[in-house]
């Protein structure tokens, strides 16, 4: 079934299927667990659109291409153009929130790293992004506040908070805008705080954005 943006009631939303736009490193936590450097610049990678998948109520992992990780992200949906934007112009331009799981082939990324090339075999494969319903920006008050966590057969793995970003939502996209225009349709993944870990066949997700929604979904 191909993808297409949904609201969290489950209704279509009225904007094309663009890219995925991500933040790396933006939680303090998943940078030590990883082993990685702080940098002042700010990491930035994009998958393309048909890395998207609906979330629920299954989604498949590559096979023979060693481990896939989670790692749980909030997602912006952008309704509007933006070039260059300012943090005031960013906040006009969102459409809403929701949670995605940016898959990422580890073996493959460690690879590649090694050999200083990009990532898009790790990050940008088919599937590679499965994304729940959008909450509409207007019911989200405090967009810096949320709340968010992933459970894998029932056992808490990852679980943060979005005032735990190095760089808040509205600063992250401005800067993204610099380098990217981003486009009605296109979405924002806003980085993954610790607990990434390998998914297999068969294990039960739960996934929750606050006090918005809860998802069960499994790996087929």
């Amino acid at each position: 079934m191909a993808y297409s943006h949904q609201h969290v009631d489950g209704s279509s939303i009225a904007l094309p299927v663009g890219k995925v736009v991500c933040i790396g490193q933006n939680y303090q936590d998943h940078i030590a667990e990883m082993q990685s450097k702080t940098a002042s610049e700010a990491l930035f990678f994009i998958k393309p659109n048909t890395a998207l998948c609906q979330l629920a109520p299954a989604f498949a992992i590559p096979v023979g291409r060693g481990a896939v990780h989670n790692e749980l992200e909030i997602a912006v949906l952008i309704s509007q153009s933006l070039t260059q934007a300012t943090s005031e112009q960013v906040a006009a331009a969102i459409w809403g929130y929701s949670l995605a799981l940016d898959l990422t082939l580890r073996e493959v990324q460690a690879s590649l790293k090694q050999l200083g090339r990009p990532w898009e075999l790790a990050k940008g494969f088919d599937g590679a992004c499965p994304v729940a319903g959008f909450v509409p920006a207007a019911d989200v008050a405090h967009p810096q506040q949320l709340d968010f966590s992933l459970a894998v057969n029932g056992v808490e793995r990852q679980h943060g908070n979005s005032a735990n970003m190095i760089r808040g939502i509205s600063q992250l996209i401005s800067e993204m805008s610099q380098h990217f225009t981003l486009l009605p349709g296109d979405m924002v993944l806003t980085g993954t705080p610790a607990g990434v870990g390998p998914l297999q066949s068969g294990d039960q997700l739960q996934l929750q954005l606050a006090d918005f929604f809860t998802v069960n979904t499994k790996v087929s």
